[in-house]
């Protein structure tokens, strides 16, 4: 089922290279994961961009380190004599500067407790006390490149969208782009040590935003409005993602109504055991509008760990009901770029645009491997055509989906 996705190009449309650090002393480790929306006779991406300190540089005279001994980590002096080889650097919001400023911080390699498997981030658990922490290697911001065509992008050279509040603190990420109401609705994920918590942001051009704070609490990832309401409320996807019980990581759907003003959540895409979905869904495009019912271009990992996307088909007058579902991916990590990178084996979107006035053909853009942004082109009916009726959902045996 993968020929129905037409690569644009035998590369990546951006890469880390093709982007401006926000700040001295870092550098662009990727570029992924960009919502895209059409603006007069521009595409406008607006990607996340991952920093870290730079790799290339011994530590410089000054440079700091985490004191561990006490009961929270303090921002000491790194002794001297340390190189680039034997340390791993993590990016901090400064508690010196005004504002949001992060500087690097140097933790030795052979510090005991430190676990450096996983490239996004470093796990530290105390030797004698067992208190676990973990600290992002990278922070992430927001920026806008433009295209006349939407294949060949000017990137900007400052953040659209950076930290700037507490709940931010680690980062803004996997922004969608939503035309309601006359302006674009950009949800994001707010990353901080409080949790992972869903944002919004509106804008008219992409050149100015405002913003409007965290919509859900921690944890919640992946979200994305409708560009309709129903019955004159909101509609929205969303990925709670639970510690209890079965951890079950999958996509819900949030529909404010009178007597649920905040919002009528439930379970509407979960993984299914044993296909290409199992252990994990979650939304990927903005959903949208096609002549069988509300189409929505959403990830899910296997067993193996691998990102692939797939669709998934809601009813038009009720997208609480599902109709239909990928049997097998539409999109998977084939190509080098896909398949290495700072996380193997992933392809990952959060926005398409039409490719025609009657919205028959789609440009879906996606990070790959975490590390750079690529894209593929759709036929809509080939989609659909290919989707599978679902059987009834999860706690709701009138409706389908899970």
């Amino acid at each position: 089922m993968t020929g129905l996705a037409q690569r644009v190009g035998d590369r990546p449309l951006l890469m880390a290279a093709d982007v401006r650090p926000s700040q001295p002393g870092f550098e662009v480790q990727s570029v992924l994961n960009p919502a895209a929306a059409r603006v007069g006779d521009e595409t406008v991406l607006l990607m996340r961009v991952a920093e870290r300190p730079r790799t290339d540089l011994d530590p410089p005279a000054g440079a700091r380190t985490l004191d561990f001994t006490g009961p929270h980590p303090k921002i000491v002096a790194l002794p001297s004599g340390h190189t680039r080889a034997d340390v791993v650097a993590i990016a901090m919001r400064d508690p010196e500067a005004r504002g949001f400023r992060y500087t690097p911080i140097y933790l030795p390699k052979d510090l005991p407790g430190l676990d450096l498997s996983d490239p996004r981030a470093i796990s530290f658990t105390h030797p004698t006390l067992g208190r676990h922490q973990t600290f992002l290697t990278q922070v992430s911001h927001l920026r806008c490149a433009r295209s006349s065509d939407g294949v060949h992008f000017t990137v900007d050279d400052e953040p659209a969208i950076a930290p700037a509040a507490d709940l931010e603190e680690f980062g803004c990420e996997d922004p969608r782009a939503t035309f309601l109401d006359g302006a674009w609705h950009i949800t994001y994920v707010s990353v901080s040590r409080v949790g992972i918590s869903a944002s919004l942001a509106v804008t008219k051009d992409f050149r100015t935003f405002e913003r409007l704070g965290a919509m859900l609490p921690p944890d919640q990832k992946d979200l994305a409005l409708f560009p309709e309401r129903k019955h004159g409320k909101h509609m929205a996807l969303t990925r709670p993602m639970p510690s209890s019980f079965g951890h079950v990581l999958g996509i819900w759907i949030a529909h404010a109504d009178e007597r649920m003003p905040w919002g009528n959540h439930h379970p509407l895409v979960l993984p299914r055991e044993g296909m290409w979905d199992e252990r994990q869904t979650g939304a990927g495009t903005v959903p949208f509008e096609c002549r069988k019912g509300w189409l929505e271009i959403y990830h899910g990992v296997n067993a193996e760990m691998r990102y692939a996307l797939g669709a998934v088909l809601l009813d038009r007058t009720d997208p609480c009901t599902v109709l239909g579902r990928s049997p097998e991916p539409i999109l998977l990590p084939e190509r080098p770029y896909e398949h290495a990178g700072l996380l193997s084996d992933v392809v990952f979107t959060c926005g398409h645009v039409p490719l025609d006035d009657a919205g028959q053909r789609i440009r879906v853009y996606y990070g790959a491997a975490d590390s750079v942004i690529a894209a593929a082109d759709f036929d809509v009916d080939q989609i659909l055509d290919s989707l599978e009726p679902s059987p009834a959902a999860f706690g709701n045996p009138q409706r389908a989906g899970a």
